[in-house]
Order: C-alpha cells, then structure tokens, then sequence
C-alpha cells in the first residue's frame, strides 16, 4: 500500500521538497533574528552612527527600543513598516453589531 501511496503522490514530490527548504529558511532566518549576537552588532552600530552624527539622539533611541523588543520577543517580527514603534490603535466595531454595547435598535 504505501508503494502504491509513493507512486500517486510522486508529482507531488517537488513540492514537498520546496515546502521543506522553505521550513529551513525560515527557522534560520528566525534564528538569526533573534540571535544575541546580532542584536548587539545593531546596537553598537546605532551608537556608531549617533557618535558620529549621522543619526539624531532620538533616532538611537527609538532605533535601540525597536531592537530590545525585538530580543524581549514583544515587537513584531517583521518590525512596523514606517519605522516607528508606535502600535495601531484597535479597530472599534461596527455599530450594529452583535456584542457593541453602544448598539441600540430603533423601533
């Protein structure tokens, strides 16, 4: 039976194959985020960059925060596209719906 199962998935095989080189990818790619190593090179390169001017006090510090979350695992991993650590304000619901309690029906 599972040479039979072998044979009708055979085309299915690159696939597999692909899904699994991704997988590796991916772990390495988290693992080199996440990496102690890596995390004080860019800290040592913010400071580098203040020291010499090229980058305000502010820009290091906001630079320094999105790097310590990033180790603390509280930051997002793909970090916020505009650069800011600021967090999107949660969308309110739609009135009407069910569970808003500002929701009231007119009869």
């Amino acid at each position: 039976m599972e040479i039979l199962w072998s044979l009708l998935t055979l085309p299915y095989a690159p696939v597999r194959g692909l899904t699994a080189v991704v997988k590796v990818i991916a772990r390495e790619a988290e693992s080199q985020l996440h990496s102690p190593i890596n995390i004080r090179r860019e800290l040592e390169e913010l400071d580098e960059a203040a020291a010499a001017g090229e980058i305000t006090a502010e820009e290091r510090d906001r630079g320094q925060q999105q790097v310590l979350e990033r180790l603390s695992g509280s930051g997002s991993a793909s970090g916020s596209p505009s650069g800011s650590s600021a967090r999107p304000e949660p969308q309110r619901r739609a009135a009407g719906r069910r569970g808003d309690p500002d929701h009231r029906r007119r009869e």
